[in-house]
């Protein structure tokens, strides 16, 4: 059991939100479903290519700028500019991952402090949380673009723990991602890594302080 941290600052995008439905938007206009995990790991690519040069990068014009790309016009059912549009306002409406909201109202119980910090909009996420009725545990939600920088770049952590006034010592990025957890591990926050897939943690990134099989698990070992 890990000791307790004072803030937990909660990733958005998979870790939060459930992507499972975009699979229907790509097969909504014609696409095959698969897409949506090759168009999304797409998106993270080019933005962290951005954030490798010091560039800010916007989230859903890097989505629109690769679905232009990805999409195949020959076998959509519709203008590829509407394709566009119909899978990108899929992010309005996805849905919380079922262990979410009491994995957040045990972190919220044991008196720890919640942000989240995406690399898409503050938008998105407040709408996400709304949505599933959690944004009253949630006291901010926080998006790289007020930090000029994507994570895993430092200098995004440092904006979430400079707009609560917490040490990074004192705090814990919980995420799915990996990358994410490498990144906050390196600008000092100790992490948490929800393995909902079951899968190996890459050896080359940083090791996460705590593990759980999704976000109430991991919530257990925090206290």
């Amino acid at each position: 059991m890990a000791a307790t941290p004072r803030l937990v600052v909660l990733d958005v995008n998979e870790t939060l939100s459930d992507l499972g439905p975009l699979r229907d938007r790509f097969e909504d206009v014609g696409a095959p479903g698969t897409l949506a995990a090759t168009w999304f790991a797409g998106v993270l690519r080019d933005g962290f290519a951005l954030t490798a040069v010091g560039q800010q990068a916007d989230f859903a014009a890097l989505g629109t700028a690769g679905l232009r790309t990805l999409l195949d016009p020959a076998v959509l059912d519709r203008p590829l500019g509407a394709a566009v549009e119909h899978v990108m306002s899929g992010f309005s409406s996805l849905p919380v991952h079922a262990d979410v909201g009491p994995g957040l109202r045990a972190l919220a119980d044991a008196g720890i402090r919640l942000v989240t910090l995406s690399n898409g909009s503050a938008a998105v996420g407040r709408s996400l949380l709304e949505r599933a009725g959690l944004d009253h545990l949630v006291e901010a939600c926080l998006s790289v673009d007020d930090a000029g920088i994507w994570k895993p770049h430092a200098r995004a952590y440092r904006y979430a723990l400079d707009h609560c006034g917490v040490a990074a010592a004192e705090a814990m990025l919980v995420a799915v991602h990996p990358w994410d957890v490498d990144g906050a591990h390196r600008a000092g926050l100790r992490t948490g890594w929800v393995d909902r897939a079951g899968g190996d943690y890459p050896a080359l990134f940083s090791r996460p302080d705590v593990t759980g099989r999704d976000l109430v698990d991991l919530a257990a070992r925090l206290h």
